[in-house]
């Protein structure tokens, strides 16, 4: 009598250990905890080289050790076809070093994010419409900055934080911001391309 056997695979998953379980590729479940258990403990590689790496692994390959492990098993693979191992060798934390980087990020941030504004706000013209706003309603020319000015220079600011819904550990939702859908959506692209890569090379077919 076979046993049903529900694999759900991450498309990525970073380990530290160069022992990699299938364990930790994602789910694995059976009614027969036996064999739930002894899946979980395959080996599905071990990494060599101690450098940042990514490995492409297919479920085709996985599903051949587990059913060698156990005849009775039947797989079923509710997750996804191929999946990507991420290593990243375990590494003493510098928290100056990571503060540094920090910083010069922000710092990166702070000024490119001043002169994009600053440039766009040159070509619309701002301060002329403000002083054509002013002199409409106030039928006086602005001898200086006005309270148009003021209120831009706070509005643009708290609009800035209201649209990206993240300030330090407050937030308006639990929505992800604008820059966590980019970041998930360039990590998809990367997990495909390398996945894509993989095959085409196994394939001997490769696009350089």
């Amino acid at each position: 009598m076979s046993e049903v056997l529900y694999l759900k695979l991450n498309q990525n998953t970073e380990v530290h250990e160069r022992d990699v379980f299938l364990g930790q590729l994602g789910s694995i479940w059976c009614r027969d905890k036996a064999i739930e258990s002894k899946c979980k403990a395959i080996k599905v590689i071990n990494i060599q080289a101690d450098k940042k790496e990514r490995y492409v692994l297919s479920v085709m390959d996985l599903i051949k050790q587990m059913e060698k492990l156990d005849s009775r098993v039947e797989i079923n693979n509710i997750g996804e076809t191929d999946c990507i191992i991420d290593y990243q060798p375990n590494v003493k934390p510098s928290p100056v070093w990571d503060w540094l980087k920090a910083a010069a990020v922000c710092i990166v941030a702070f000024f490119g994010a001043a002169f994009a504004i600053m440039t766009f706000n040159n070509d619309g013209d701002v301060s002329n419409v403000f002083g054509h706003l002013y002199y409409q309603v106030m039928g006086v020319q602005a001898g200086g900055p006005t309270i148009l000015e003021f209120t831009y220079s706070i509005g643009l600011p708290l609009g800035i934080i209201v649209f990206f819904n993240h300030f330090s550990k407050a937030a308006l939702s639990k929505d992800p911001t604008p820059i966590e859908v980019q970041m998930r959506t360039y990590e998809t692209d990367v997990n495909t391309t390398l996945i894509q890569n993989a095959s085409r090379e196994e394939s001997g077919i490769d696009v350089s």
